[in-house]
């Protein structure tokens, strides 16, 4: 005899024959389980294969969050949000102030002496709110007199306007940023 048939007669005795009649007579009640379960299946599966093989366990897991985090970060096919338009600003048309950075309507739209300065103001004290025509309430009428760019900022223009609505400010002047003429 060589070693290949040697090696196949023990592999034919070392299965006993109990052992294959009990495989044929298992229960249908345990091959029928399974196949009404499938979560517990693919549970079983995966608990097996972290134990055989971790490697490739976690590996999978980092492979599907990859995949989902892919999918959560790529966006979509939504327009671009809008952005403020530019429009031609003619001097000697009437506009109103109105600011495009709220919607309470108790806002008030800054004025300054000099265009550029618009940040350069303490806000904190209560007279710089009160009087000089300083903070004119929202769709106050105006008249654009003529506008500047920021010679920082070349998207940033200020407009010259001549207040025209009745009141204390009537024909006032002051600049304030082109975004609040409307």
């Amino acid at each position: 005899m060589s070693i290949d048939e040697n090696s196949n007669e023990t592999e034919n005795q070392a299965v006993p024959e109990s052992s294959n009649e009990a495989i044929n007579q298992a229960p249908a009640s345990q091959s029928a389980e399974p196949a009404s379960n499938p979560a517990a299946g693919i549970v079983a599966t995966l608990l097996d294969l972290k134990e055989s093989n971790p490697k490739v366990f976690f590996g999978g897991i980092g492979a599907v969050v990859l995949v989902l985090l892919v999918l959560v970060m790529s966006g979509g096919d939504d327009p671009r949000l809008p952005a403020h338009q530019a429009k031609a600003m003619v001097p000697g048309q009437n506009y109103v102030l109105k600011s495009p950075n709220t919607y309470d309507p108790n806002a008030t739209v800054r004025l300054v002496s000099v265009p550029g300065s618009m940040a350069a103001y303490d806000d904190t004290e209560e007279n710089d709110r009160e009087g000089a025509c300083k903070h004119m309430p929202m769709n106050t009428s105006v008249k654009l007199l003529q506008s500047q760019n920021d010679s920082t900022d070349k998207n940033l223009v200020w407009a010259e306007v001549e207040i025209t609505a009745d009141g204390e400010c009537l024909g006032k002047r002051a600049w304030t940023s082109s975004v609040n003429l409307q």
